[in-house]
């Protein structure tokens, strides 16, 4: 079984695919942030480095899904192979941040790998107000994202809703995370995971 969460800059996804791991004994594939050569580069400069930063995304993301196709085991994964194409890439392109041969570049590229790649079994989507984003944002401290601007953070939310609102590639699950404490507060990761649960069996 694959299930991936999806969630805009700061929901929350790398904390909780931990815990949804831990818990249902699953392989953790996490996001490739802290080996990631571009990812600083890119914030201090976006334009520069945008196309850059998403290639080495989506190089990434589609070599977790050949290994978890692959594994045969029970994977929870950090973040999709489909925000990187419907969310990031785009926004970078409509911001005037990548250029228009490099965007329909990518894009041909994302194409192809689609074709020859299965969606996953479950999709939970972390829905954050930006306000918490920002929070969470700053509660980490990760010198590289100090200049993350709101703007940034409201186009990509934006683009999150639009995405979900249309998306029909599996079962989804929505999470609203801004009253959430699924770290601090059992009872909070009970019901998420009460509601996994419930779609899980619905599976099968």
């Amino acid at each position: 079984m694959h299930v991936a969460i999806a969630g805009n800059i700061g929901a929350g996804k790398t904390t909780l695919t931990q815990l949804l791991a831990n818990h249902f004994g699953w392989e953790p594939e996490f996001e490739d942030v802290l080996e990631n050569p571009f990812l600083e580069d890119f914030y201090n400069d976006m334009k520069r480095w945008s196309f850059n930063l998403q290639i080495y995304f989506l190089n990434s993301r589609f070599r977790q899904i050949l290994d978890i196709r692959e594994s045969g085991k029970d994977v929870i994964q950090d973040r999709t192979i489909y925000e990187d194409a419907f969310i990031f890439a785009p926004n970078l392109h409509a911001m005037g941040l990548m250029s228009n041969r490099d965007y329909d570049n990518y894009s041909s590229l994302f194409d192809l790998m689609e074709s020859v790649t299965k969606s996953p079994d479950l999709l939970i989507y972390l829905r954050s107000s930006v306000p918490n984003l920002v929070k969470q944002i700053q509660k980490r401290g990760r010198d590289y994202e100090n200049s993350i601007s709101i703007d940034y953070l409201n186009r990509l939310n934006e683009r999150y809703e639009a995405w979900i609102e249309g998306y029909n590639k599996g079962k989804l699950l929505i999470i609203d995370v801004d009253d959430l404490d699924f770290v601090g507060n059992p009872e909070d990761l009970g019901d998420i995971i009460n509601r996994i649960d419930g779609e899980i069996n619905g599976l099968f």
